[in-house]
């Protein structure tokens, strides 16, 4: 039985896909970067709370959230108990794959970063990060955003939550897309990305998680996985202020 979901991740799914292609043909990657820079590069690339704090230190911090999921999938606490093992071990697998995914792309792109552009005090002349092996003369490896995926990579806790806590899969997404926003923002104004490439990071790993998410539910009804515990049965409160028991259905007459 597919999730009453499905449609509507795959229209966001195909919506925001068309959105970046759309926007890599308009060249507004350039135009942007030059908010930021000029011919004598980009003047917040040392600014403490972009580089020590938005950089040096939010890849620090990010272990925390990838530590108490790892933990999570054995002794849950918060919102990770409203999940079973299978749905914490997806959430766990689903982070790993969005930075595998991103990671492995950066290391067979040769699009180089702002910094390095001829514009911005560079060597490097601008190539679009969809020219596959087209070498640009810089250091290349910048395509996507790598930093931004310490926060996109959450949101496969969207997908995991999505059927048995609705409300707290939104607040995960939410928080899950902002923070790779702000981390991917602040790479931007450093010089150090282009605007889509925070943005196809955010794809990726939203993507990913959705594949691994479609694979899990075949995978558990192929395999018949377990259903959650039955709640107990309901009590009504008598007239001396008892609880009594619901009443069991009474047996069938043999025919």
């Amino acid at each position: 039985m597919k999730s009453p979901a499905a449609p509507q991740h795959l229209l966001w799914t195909l919506v925001c896909l068309s959105t970046l292609l759309g926007w890599d043909a308009t060249g507004l990657d350039l135009a942007m970067a030059h908010w930021f820079g000029n011919a004598s590069g980009f003047g917040l690339r040392e600014h403490w709370l972009l580089g020590a704090v938005l950089h040096d230190g939010a890849r620090r911090l990010v272990w925390l959230p990838a530590l108490w999921l790892v933990a999570g999938v054995w002794w849950p606490t918060g919102v990770l108990n409203r999940l079973d093992r299978r749905q914490r071990l997806q959430l766990v697998v689903s982070t790993l794959a969005g930075l595998l995914a991103v990671s492995l792309l950066k290391q067979t792109s040769r699009s180089s970063c702002p910094w390095d552009l001829e514009a911005f005090g560079g060597v490097a002349r601008y190539v679009s990060h969809w020219r596959w092996g087209v070498a640009d003369s810089g250091s290349g490896r910048c395509f996507p955003a790598g930093h931004a995926s310490a926060g996109f990579a959450f949101v496969g806790g969207y997908f995991a939550l999505c059927r048995d806590a609705p409300r707290q899969a939104r607040i995960w997404l939410a928080s899950a897309l902002i923070s790779g926003l702000v981390l991917g923002l602040a790479q931007q104004a450093r010089g150090a990305h282009y605007m889509s490439h925070t943005a196809w990071t955010a794809w990726f790993c939203w993507a990913s998680a959705w594949a691994l998410d479609i694979a899990m539910r075949r995978v558990g009804r192929r395999h018949g996985a377990p259903s959650r515990p039955p709640k107990p049965p309901t009590t009504t409160t008598g007239a001396a202020g008892r609880e009594n028991p619901a009443p069991l259905a009474a047996p069938a007459r043999a025919s």
